[in-house]
């Protein structure tokens, strides 16, 4: 068994070493510098735009027996950009268990249930697995989670947008009653996932970010998936309440389908107005912006951390 894991070890840092040798400091923002012996980037700098030690990652690169989270893994892989079949191979070779990145929504649920969320608009619909990761939805449904929808796919969580955003501009007016009841549903299904490395990192995260989660977690309250009342503010239309439905998808017993249907009649016409809006306003009316706005100032964040990390180096 020894001798697998050692010959696993070296195939390791030998990809490693091979994908840092193609990245050149243009690829990542830096200056290319003056008389640098190693083709690509020097390993202290994979360390630092990575977030890891310069040790640490030097002893990966050397195939010594050490841990590597998912976390780790991850920022590594974006520091040298390695595609879908290079991740898969870093997370076999590290030990760790690789769950490919859907290329489309219709990939993950098939073309028929996307139909079936298309067919119900204006009626806001979702399909969520059970840790309320967003996995397709329609176009009205974006204009409830308008950032949500339109991040990165591993960022369309709703349970993290609900903690880790002011209450003040949070979409759910009512999450004083519905968060807790949320949380005991994603922790009567993390029973069946203790220890798989995503839903680990999930609950670590919100955790580490949330003060209220955390508290709500601790309680190991648990509870089953079923119809409830959601209280929606959007800055442009009012308040809108709506009813959920939770439906069963066959063959695919971790996600179901949530359609939101009006509580009355005049939820019914904000619910047509809101879908009306091509460029809604993120936020509370004090801190609310454009969601084209919105977008634009994440992708500069984005870009000035890149950048700095760059610079650090």
């Amino acid at each position: 068994m020894a001798q697998p894991q050692k010959q696993r070890r070296t195939e390791l840092a030998a990809f490693l070493r091979s994908r840092r040798a193609r990245i050149t400091p243009e690829d990542v923002g830096m200056p290319p510098g003056l008389r640098r012996r190693t083709p690509g980037l020097r390993r202290e700098e994979v360390a630092q735009l990575a977030g890891v030690g310069v040790t640490w990652y030097t002893w990966l690169e050397q195939g010594r027996p050490i841990n590597a989270s998912v976390q780790v893994l991850d920022a590594v892989a974006r520091v040298l950009q390695l595609d879908s079949t290079e991740c898969e191979h870093l997370y076999r070779l590290a030990g760790i268990p690789f769950v490919r990145e859907p290329a489309s929504d219709a990939e993950v649920i098939g073309e028929d249930v996307l139909g079936i969320l298309g067919s119900l608009d204006p009626l806001p619909a979702v399909v969520y697995n059970s840790r309320y990761d967003v996995i397709a939805y329609n176009d009205t449904y974006s204009m409830l989670w308008p950032l949500t929808t339109k991040v990165e796919r591993a960022e369309r969580n709703v349970l993290y947008r609900l903690f880790t955003t002011p209450e003040c501009c949070s979409s759910m007016c009512n999450g004083r009653d519905e968060l807790p009841w949320m949380v005991a549903q994603v922790r009567r299904s993390y029973g069946r996932h203790m220890g798989e490395p995503a839903w680990e990192t999930f609950i670590a995260r919100l955790i580490k970010e949330s003060p209220s989660f955390a508290q709500l977690w601790a309680s190991g309250d648990v509870a089953a998936p079923g119809r409830r009342v959601k209280v929606y503010r959007q800055a442009e239309v009012g308040l809108i309440n709506l009813t959920t439905t939770s439906l069963s998808i066959d063959g695919m017993a971790e996600h179901r389908v949530l359609v939101y249907t009006p509580v009355a009649e005049e939820d019914r016409r904000q619910i047509e107005r809101l879908s009306m809006i091509d460029d809604p306003v993120v936020g509370c009316s004090v801190h609310g912006r454009k969601l084209s706005e919105a977008l634009a100032l994440r992708a500069a964040r984005a870009e000035a951390r890149t950048r700095k990390a760059a610079v650090a180096v």
